[in-house]
Order: structure tokens, then sequence, then C-alpha cells
């Protein structure tokens, strides 16, 4: 029987890994389910064979069943619930705002791809100074602040929109 829950433990892991690397949303909140349900199935197999209930002088302690992993299951799916809920919060979110539930690549991610084809070219970047130009979208403070964070807006001549963190 051990044989089985560990195969289940296991099918379980990797379809959650499988999820989790998705672009969609949907795909990873089912991900982390199943992993949540991996690590109590793993849990509940780790804890042996079925014994007496751990009470007070009912039976010897040879007998008694390990109370440890049956906590650490209960504190397993509340997290698991917890998380799940929170993905599911973070899901509707994107889908109100975008329309959809895809993740998009982040400027972090654009910046990297940006910077390894130029080093694939060969070509070196430009100085600081020289590349970055301010967005003179209002006509006032070419290094206007964004209302919603202490970030300057600025557009490189290769990454438009970047953000730089201002002094």
């Amino acid at each position: 029987m051990s044989v089985v829950l560990v195969a289940a433990v296991a099918g379980l892991c990797i379809s959650g890994i499988y999820l989790i690397t998705a672009r969609s949303l949907s795909r990873i909140v089912l991900g982390f389910s199943l992993l949540g349900h991996a690590t109590v199935v793993a849990l509940l197999a780790a804890g042996g064979p079925a014994g007496q209930s751990p009470l007070a002088d009912q039976a010897p302690a040879d007998e008694l069943a390990n109370p440890l992993p049956q906590a650490l299951s209960l504190t397993a799916i509340v997290i698991a619930f917890g998380l799940t809920l929170f993905l599911l919060a973070l899901a509707r979110r994107q889908q109100q705002i975008e329309g959809d539930d895809l993740v998009e690549a982040d400027l972090e991610e654009r910046r990297l791809r940006a910077r390894n084809r130029r080093q694939e070219s060969g070509d070196r970047p430009k100085p600081i100074s020289d590349r970055r130009r301010f967005n003179r979208r209002r006509g006032d403070d070419p290094a206007r602040r964004d209302s919603q964070s202490n970030l300057t807006v600025v557009e490189a001549d290769d990454e438009p929109g970047t953000t730089e963190a201002s002094s």
C-alpha cells in the first residue's frame, strides 16, 4: 500500500509542478492545489500504520498512532487553502484588469532579454547619460513622478517604458 501512496504523491507533484510552470493563472492555481494535496498524502503516508487513539491510559505506547503527521496534515490543508484563495483573488483581479488570466512577461524580463540580445550581437551598452531620454508628454518636469510610487518614468532607446528608482 505504501508503494501506491508514493506513486500517488509523485504523480500529484509532477502534475502540480507542470501546471505551475504555465502562464495561465488558472493552471497555476490548480498546480498549487495539487501540490497541497500531494503534501497531505505524503504526510499521512509518513504517519505509518493506523493505531489506537493517543489518549491517556487507553493503550500501550507501542500501539498508539503518531499524532504529529495528522497535525501537520491539518496545517498543510489550512496553508494550501489560504494559498489557493490568495491565488484565486489574484486571478480574479487579473481577469478584471486585463480580460484574461495570462501572466505576461514583466519589465525586468524584457530588460534582461534586451541585454542578452546586445551581448549576443557584440554591441556595447551606451553610457547611462547618453542612453536615457526623459518622457516629456506632460510638458512640465521631464523627471515627472508616477503618482502611485516613488519611481521616475523614463524611456530608453532600446527599452521603452522602463522605470528607474529616483534618488
